[in-house]
């Protein structure tokens, strides 16, 4: 896509697949010197350009200047160089000279032992701040505004006496206590005193912040509640200003689709929500589910902007964009029956996870399915539908309701369910074997629902075989209960060829 050049490599091995991007946070202690002596044996001096890992000190090797941070977040290991750790973990950096990523020791509390456990690898240089250092507190915000310390502090799960604290907007050098009371949010300014020290009124000062905070965790004194727990951090959360857009590859019932990078480095996918279509605090609890829905077949969703409108959706970026475009533009006309039962049965097997976990899609179509290199096709989307505001799926004509795409019964009773996914993958199917045709072309959406409650089905495309129409029909049955699961026309599609000359009628036989 022109930019694999332009990605910043972990410092590995040549040709490693580039990680998924992590969150990126305000304090990144980017000058840290390079601590230590050459970590890499051979190495050539003036070698501007990482051609093997750094290695760790050997045992005895003096270390200068070294740093002691701690982890902000969890971080789970995504490959054999790095190391895993824990919120709240100490680690030492021995070398920060690759930008990003830096290798470091992790530190165990005096007279522990953690057999087998890996105590040295790279880390994400965003996952860490200094220790003793602000920054290191989970109730230190850094320079968010009003507005968004509000919207952080009424956020799903943050109870009475959640707080947090941010650099004061309009006052450089001090701080704001932001505090939620159980129902709205309170702001208070820190002030700051000449000789050092902060105060909320002069009756009582303190020499740090983390005095200020252990204070008012006993006794609100003026504040309208006493602190509790500091409020949560969203991890995938970012700053909107760390993505760049660069090409937009589509719009539609949501909002656009952007090529992006991420921190100048990773190529990303940015969905741009219309203004007022969502609630960001619905969105941030779907999204916490959406997050964690993990398939070689599904889009990852990698992080959010939630903060302010537009709401931005970021994900893996998939090079040839939609299913339905595919289909339609010229490597449609390079594709076969193989290919088109093959798409149909990737689509299937995320569907089938999808089902596995009660989660529902609600919008499945070939145009919320992308297309990868080497044949790779995923399902994206899920989970918007749910959030959206609620207009949208009232049972009426005028409204944005896929008509064309949904159960019968979703149409009439708004009953949403995994039955009427399956319902939606027949529709697909038709779409995929007629190389993007509209269904039911030519006819209104108030339409096809009267003909459906008269039995009318799509009648079989010309080039769709008899047993691949049967399959479809099953997903169409009238009665949710009798279409066949996901896992059922996942199994039927990737083994259609070798049973091709039987019949079909045993996709019924495994339902929910």
């Amino acid at each position: 896509d022109g930019t694999s050049s332009e990605i910043r490599k972990h410092p590995s091995q040549a040709g490693r697949i580039e990680k998924p991007p992590l969150l990126r946070f305000s304090q990144v202690f980017a000058n840290l010197a390079v601590v230590g002596h050459d970590f890499q044996a051979g190495q050539k001096d003036g070698d501007s350009k990482i051609k093997e890992k750094p290695l760790p000190s050997l045992p005895g090797q003096h270390l200068v200047n070294i740093c002691r941070f701690v982890a902000l977040f969890d971080y789970e290991a995504r490959t054999e160089e790095d190391l895993s750790f824990r919120a709240g973990e100490r680690l030492e950096v021995l070398d920060a000279s690759h930008e990003g990523w830096w290798y470091a020791r992790l530190l165990l509390p005096t007279g522990s032992v953690c057999p087998g456990r890996k105590l040295q690898g790279y880390i994400p240089a965003n996952y860490i701040a200094a220790d003793q250092s602000i920054e290191a507190e989970p109730w230190f915000f850094g320079p968010i505004k009003r507005a968004d310390a509000e919207r952080q502090l009424l956020y799903p799960g943050n109870e009475a006496g959640a707080f947090l604290i941010r650099e004061s907007e309009s006052l450089k050098g001090e701080y704001s206590l932001s505090v939620f009371d159980g129902v709205s949010v309170k702001h208070y300014r820190i002030r700051k005193l000449d000789e050092g020290g902060f105060f909320l009124s002069r009756g009582k000062t303190f020499k740090t912040l983390n005095e200020f905070v252990d204070y008012y965790s006993k006794s609100s004194h003026g504040l309208c509640v006493v602190l509790g727990k500091p409020c949560l951090k969203v991890r995938w959360e970012i700053d909107r200003q760390s993505l760049k857009f660069l090409k937009k590859l589509g719009s539609g019932q949501f909002g656009e689709v952007w090529e992006g990078l991420w921190n100048n480095t990773t190529p990303v996918a940015i969905k741009t929500l219309k203004p007022g279509s969502m609630d960001p605090k619905d969105f941030l609890r779907e999204a916490q589910i959406m997050k964690n829905l993990r398939h070689p077949k599904l889009i990852q969703l990698y992080a959010v902007c939630t903060l302010e409108d537009p709401i931005y959706i970021i994900t893996e970026l998939m090079r040839y964009g939609s299913l339905l475009e595919y289909l339609q533009k010229d490597a449609g006309s390079q594709i076969f029956l193989p290919h088109q039962v093959d798409m149909a049965a990737q689509v299937a097997s995320g569907m089938a996870y999808l089902e596995s976990q009660n989660y529902i899609h609600r919008d499945l179509a070939a145009r919320n399915v992308l297309v990868g290199e080497h044949s790779v096709y995923k399902v994206a989307d899920f989970g918007l539908a749910r959030v959206e505001n609620e207009n949208v799926y009232e049972a009426r004509p005028e409204t944005k309701l896929p008509v064309k795409w949904t159960a019968p019964e979703a149409i009439r009773y708004n009953k949403f369910s995994v039955k009427s996914d399956v319902w939606s993958f027949g529709i697909l199917l038709f779409e995929i074997i007629t190389y993007g045709k509209m269904p039911y072309a030519g006819m209104p959406g108030h339409q096809v629902i009267q003909m459906l409650d008269k039995g009318y089905r799509l009648p079989q495309p010309p080039t769709c075989p008899a047993p691949l129409y049967q399959l479809m029909l099953q997903c169409w049955s009238a009665e949710a209960g009798g279409r066949p699961t996901f896992e059922t026309l996942c199994e039927q599609l990737e083994t259609y060829f070798e049973t091709e000359s039987s019949s079909y009628a045993h996709a019924q036989a495994v339902v929910k």
